[in-house]
Parts: C-alpha cells; structure tokens; sequence
C-alpha cells in the first residue's frame, strides 16, 4: 500500500468512524452510502418509519468540508418548484426566459436525500431521471451540469409495479434494508443515549472536499479488476440466467449499464481500502445492487458464497493430475505387498444396541442379559456390583460380578461362589493383510515414483506458502464488507493447501509400508 494510498484508507476510515458514531446497527448503512458518495452513485434505503434512513443521510453531509445538502419528503402534492428551485419571474418579465432558481435546491446540491421517493408526481421523475442519468438537469433551454456527489433516496415500500418508476428504481445502484435495532444491548443504548445525533463533530481534517472526489475519481478508474474477479462476475451472471430459466421465483433482472456501474463500485472500494486493484471481498457488495425484490437477497448472497469459494483465486497447482497418480501408486504397493487373506473370530452379539446375552450352564443362576456398558467397565482383577435382567430386560438381580480371564466371558458371584458364565457371540469374517518383501528392484522404482510425486507436492506447497497473493493478507481489512466473509474467499485457497497436505502424508506413509516391509 503506498503512502497516498494509506492517506485515502485512514481519512476514509476515522471519517466513517464519526459518521456511525451512536448509529446503533446502523453503520452497515452509512458506509454504503458513504461509498456510493465517492462512487457518485446513488443508494435506497428500504425500511418502515422511525430506524433511521433520514439520520444516516443528514449525517452523511457532513461528510463533506465545502458541500451543500438538500433534503425533500415527497408527497404526491409535491411541486418541481420544491425540488427544483422556483421559477425566477424577473428572468421570465425582462428576458422572457423560463428558469429556475435552483440555488438551495437539488440542483445546486452536492448531497441529496430525497424521502418517499415513489410519491413523486411525474414532472419530478422525469427531471429526477435527467440527473440520476447524466448529472444534468435542464434549467428552461439550458442545461447544466450539476455536482451532486450522491442522491440517498429511502422509502418504507418499493415501487409499485403497475407505474412507471421502473427506470428510476433501475438507477439506484445501492439497494438496502434498514430494520429495528435486534440486539437488547445496541437497543437499550440507544434509547437511553442523550448525544445529539444531528450534531456535526466531525474534526475539519478529515472532511472530503469535491476537488479531493473529483481527483479520487479519476484514480478510481485506473483500479486494476484482476482476471479472477472478472470470472466471479461472469459466473454469477450465468447463475443468475440460470435461474431466471428457471422460473422458480421473480425474476432478477440486471441489464449491461448496472454491471457497469457494479464495476465501477468495485473499484471504488478497492481505492478507498488503499488497493491497486479490486480482489473477491469487494464482489460480496454484489449482494446490496442485484436484487429487485427482499425475497431475492438469500439467493444472491448464497450464489455469491458459493461462486466465489468454488471459484476463487486461480492456483496452479494441478491437483486431479496428481491425485490421480498418488492413488495409483498406493494402488500398485498394496496389490504387490499387501496379501489379503480372511480370517473367523467369535464377536460378542449385542442384543437391542445395549444388551450381551449369558449362556447359562445351570438352572440355578436365573440371569440372561447383563449391559454391555457395564459389561465393558469391569475388570479381571476386581469385582464390582453389575445389574442382572431377566428374558424381558427386567432387572432380577444385583451381584459381583468382573471380567473372565477368558475371552467374552463373565465371572458372577452367587451361591457364595464365583461362577463363569460364557457370553453370547457370532462368527464374523474378517479381511487381514500379510505384507510381504518387495524385489529390490520393484523398489527402487518405487522410490523413483515417490520421488518425483513428492518433489511436485513439495514445490507446489511451497509455491503456494511462499507466493500467497497480497490480497489473501489483508482480506479483514474491508471497510464495506463483512470481515466474517473472508473465510469464503481464502476457502478454495486453503482447501488446496490442506489437499497438498493430506496428499504429502499419503507419499510419506507408502514409502514407510513398503520400505519396512
């Protein structure tokens, strides 16, 4: 990590660390939003009244050391005049010019938060789209660029189906649910906290200035998005029509612009979190822009985890290859040293899964079963009381009772006497090996095959140890995703290091069955 690098990942890093301060399971929301800001991007919050999607929006703008924020809650009484700024009657009297005063409006804002999105009349989508499309807003016959760096939009509902806000909804590159607070400490924390959440603490240092974004935002696209990443995005995307063909659930539709911008997004977190290039924890933020509906989100999240442990960092090491010739060089050393032949033991017969059977030799002694636990607690040196039970596994008896010297025998005491009783038992075959000499010179071939098969296994574990790709080091450092997820993505790498392994001490055993044979 270079030293401007370092630079961006610290000021971004204490800035979300003020942001989130007393947002209670809220702070997943506000580092999105705040990358969303350095993506300029927009992000939706889904949630009902009274968890927070206004708070993480005003307390996002002071983010920024020289930005203007604008905040409207829509209403389908709502006017463009509210949003966009009033129409300037001394343009319209003395030039004739139909413009707005858009000044403290959303058009000469930097940060935008706009509430109950979906209750906007028509006249507001459509200039809404205007911007969220191309960051222009046409004032009269004119139009002008605007420097919004991020619009935050929240509603408790999504969008109707049967209107037409299908192109704006599409535009909201961040999709996010916000809930109550879960946890009874974050919850009583909250309620009894007194600090002013509203209250800008933020030290003046650590503030974004739109010059700071503007040059970031060059930087960003210069991020590298590495080939197994790429793969990643590829396989989701045919998981995805998959399931679409499917036709199990509501479709999840994603179109060329929005994987665009996904990528963008990647990026985005990967300059923020002081990296050249994007690497696999930046793909789980692919989980917050592919649904369309909440009841998608665990199908995604799963297609994720499964993409990418499956296919992860490309390792090139060959395992089928190897596997394949280490079997069959044990295969080779049983079938030449290792002479099978079966041999009959008497195995006590366990009777209902707790039970050995006593074959008795007098009518005096009325026991038949004893347990097998307490059968196998007992010893040939002492005695110790046992439990007795009848042919219906009622308890009869407690006597002394201890191990023969014999083999699935008993030794119980009564009639002031020990007596040995036999135990029940079955025939049970069984498959022993004789391992034989091998010809020297089947040997010395062998140690050629050892050999070879253990230098591979040994260059490719230390390949792998030695080489370990930089991104695999710092995975926990994720600013915007879940440090738990890295196991996800270290999966397959650490699988091939474990089969290197197991595959090494599988040589290693070999060689020491046939040489000491």
């Amino acid at each position: 990590m270079s030293g401007e690098a370092t630079q961006v990942h610290s000021q971004v890093k204490e800035l979300l660390h003020h942001l989130s301060a007393d947002l209670y399971e809220r702070e997943e929301g506000m580092h999105l939003a705040l990358l969303s800001v350095i993506a300029g991007e927009s992000i939706f919050l889904l949630g009902p009244p009274g968890v927070g999607k206004s708070l993480i929006a005003r307390r996002l703008k002071f983010a920024f050391k020289d930005g203007i924020s604008f905040e409207y809650l829509m209403s389908k009484f709502s006017t463009p005049d509210e949003v966009f700024g009033p129409v300037s009657i001394k343009r319209l009297k003395d030039d004739d010019k139909y413009e707005r005063l858009t000044e403290n409006y959303m058009p000469g804002a930097n940060i935008v938060f706009l509430d109950e999105i979906w209750k906007s009349g028509p006249a507001i989508q459509n200039a809404l789209l205007t911007i969220l499309n191309e960051k222009v807003y046409r004032n009269g016959d004119v139009d002008t660029k605007v420097n919004i760096r991020g619009i935050i939009t929240a509603s408790n509902e999504l969008p109707p189906a049967t209107t037409n806000l299908a192109p704006i909804w599409d535009r909201f590159l961040i999709r996010l649910e916000v809930g109550n607070i879960k946890k009874l400490k974050n919850f009583v924390d909250m309620i009894t906290n007194v600090n002013d959440v509203y209250e800008d603490k933020i030290p003046t240092g650590v503030k974004f200035t739109t010059a700071q974004l503007d040059d970031w935002s060059s930087q960003i696209d210069q991020i590298e998005v590495p080939a197994e990443v790429i793969n990643t995005i590829q396989v989701v995307k045919v998981k995805l029509e998959e399931y679409n063909a499917r036709g199990i659930g509501m479709p999840i539709v994603t179109n060329d612009r929005r994987w665009k911008k996904i990528i963008r997004l990647c990026r985005t977190s990967a300059f923020v979190n002081g990296r050249g290039r994007v690497d696999l924890m930046d793909c789980f933020l692919l989980k917050h822009c592919l649904w369309s509906d909440p009841s998608q989100k665990d199908f995604i999240q799963q297609t994720l985890v499964q993409t990418i442990a499956d296919h992860g960092y490309s390792l090139s090491a060959n395992l089928n290859n190897v596997k394949r010739e280490v079997n069959d060089f044990q295969e080779d050393i049983n079938a030449e040293i290792r002479i099978p032949h079966t041999v009959s033991r008497d195995q006590l017969m366990i009777v209902d899964d707790e039970f050995f059977e006593i074959v008795k030799i007098d009518s005096k002694f009325r026991g038949v079963y004893v347990k097998v636990k307490e059968f196998r607690g007992l010893s040939v040196d002492e005695s110790k009381i046992i439990n007795i039970y009848d042919v219906e596994k009622n308890l009869v008896n407690r006597m002394q009772g201890q191990k023969s010297k014999k083999d699935n025998a008993i030794v119980i005491s009564h009639d002031s006497k020990p007596h040995e009783y036999k135990l029940k038992t079955k025939v049970e075959e069984k498959t022993e090996y004789i391992i034989k000499q091998p010809h020297s010179i089947l040997k010395k071939f062998w140690d050629e095959r050892y050999n070879t098969l253990s230098t591979f296994v040994n260059e490719q574990l230390q390949n792998l140890e030695s080489q370990t790709p930089e991104e695999i080091k710092n995975l926990g450092d994720n600013l915007f995703v879940d440090e738990d997820l890295s196991e996800v993505v270290t999966r397959n790498y650490d699988k091939t290091i474990s089969e290197l392994k197991e595959l090494k001490l599988t040589l290693e055993k070999n060689q020491y069955l046939y040489t000491q044979s």
